[in-house]
């Protein structure tokens, strides 16, 4: 069965080194999970970049059986076992049965070729199994009336043909086991990673950390971890609820007021560094105590967004942030998702050809 895992990182720009651009090429697609500390590139990847530099990429076609690799390699007959089915999942190689022996192939003859069949059945696995929210995303055009201000700069997604439906559960919790949302480690019968996908999915406004854990019944860090799968996918995205600013001012500018008086919020609170309008009236309203969220609200209308994060965070406040689903609809949200998968296999591609063409230049 087809599964690989996309992870974006930054590229190896300028190396023409092999060991460093295979290095890259298997942490991009999540086929090293852990490192060893080493002297070199392959002492810290370890066995299966062992495997790759010493047996496919030395000579792609000759058909490598699990023997011949474990003599090259070194490693012992289960370890070649357990990392050929990841590179066959992967799509880098293909097998065929020999006698006896399943015989293994560089896909293509090239990195370069293999990269290009990874990236062909990655593309329409991944628009099959992104097409399934369709099934789960509510439409609103309303849920994406704040703009997003999202700077996650990770990506990471796996993407799996469709695998068999958990006893007791449906094709919605397949989707969230084949796609990663559950984590590398599911539990039996744990549905907090689907409850918490419904609720975001029919959602028509941003949700905050603590409404998803409380309507979810579930502690907050557990919550967060789904949430930040979902967001390296490119599924939810963070926004800023720029409508709960007002409320936090209030809250901060009352309290501080009360505890450390108009000197403080002048100075350190960060009134002072308001226009000199909006600072009388805010300070005004403290002195009478009539101030209001309304008016506090109407007060910061002319203050540019970065200057009420700031002074909501001068008065001991945070920015009040929400997560929502990354489109109107699902069609939208699997736009979005493609185009980052398209980034990272164009990538990938990249890559593997800089690979080839290193390793041709050295014979």
């Amino acid at each position: 069965m087809f599964r690989v895992r996309l992870i974006e990182h930054p590229m190896p720009t300028g190396s023409k080194d092999p060991d460093v651009l295979l290095a890259w090429i298997l942490d991009s697609m999540g086929l090293v999970r852990w490192k060893a500390e080493g002297t070199t590139v392959d002492e810290e990847q370890g066995a299966i970049h062992r495997i790759i530099m010493q047996t496919f990429l030395k000579d792609p076609l000759i058909g490598w059986d699990n023997a011949a690799i474990s003599d090259f390699s070194g490693l012992s007959m289960t370890a070649v076992h357990n990392q050929m089915q990841k590179l066959r999942e992967a799509g880098i190689i293909a097998s065929k049965l020999s006698g006896r022996w399943h015989v293994n192939v560089l896909r293509g003859g090239s990195m370069a070729k293999a990269m290009e069949l990874v990236s062909a059945q990655t593309r329409v696995i991944a628009k099959m199994r992104l097409d399934e929210l369709g099934d789960v995303v509510k439409n609103s055009e309303k849920r994406m009336n704040m703009v997003s201000e999202d700077s996650n700069d990770v990506f990471r997604i796996d993407i799996s043909e469709s695998g068999p439906t958990p006893d007791g559960g449906d094709r919605l919790d397949a989707w969230i086991v084949d796609m990663g949302i559950a984590g590398d480690r599911v539990k039996i019968g744990d549905d907090l990673p689907r409850r918490v996908l419904i609720e975001l999915a029919e959602s028509e406004r941003p949700l905050t950390l603590q409404t998803l854990s409380d309507r979810t019944e579930s502690t907050r860090s557990r919550t967060q971890r789904i949430i930040e799968r979902l967001r390296d996918a490119g599924i939810i995205e963070r926004v800023a609820m720029r409508d709960r600013i007002a409320m936090d001012v209030y809250a901060g500018l009352m309290r501080q007021y009360n505890a450390r008086g108009e000197e403080w919020l002048l100075g350190r609170g960060g009134l002072g560094r308001l226009e000199e309008t909006v600072t009388k009236d805010l300070i005004t309203g403290a002195k009478k105590d009539n101030l209001s969220i309304e008016k506090v609200e109407d007060i910061l209308t002319p203050v540019p967004i970065e200057s009420q994060r700031i002074l909501l965070n001068t008065l001991g406040g945070r920015m009040p942030y929400g997560y929502r689903v990354a489109g109107s609809d699902s069609d939208a949200v699997t736009e979005r998702v493609m185009q980052m998968i398209e980034r990272n296999l164009r990538r990938l591609r990249t890559v593997a050809k800089r690979l080839d063409d290193s390793i041709n230049d050295s014979l």
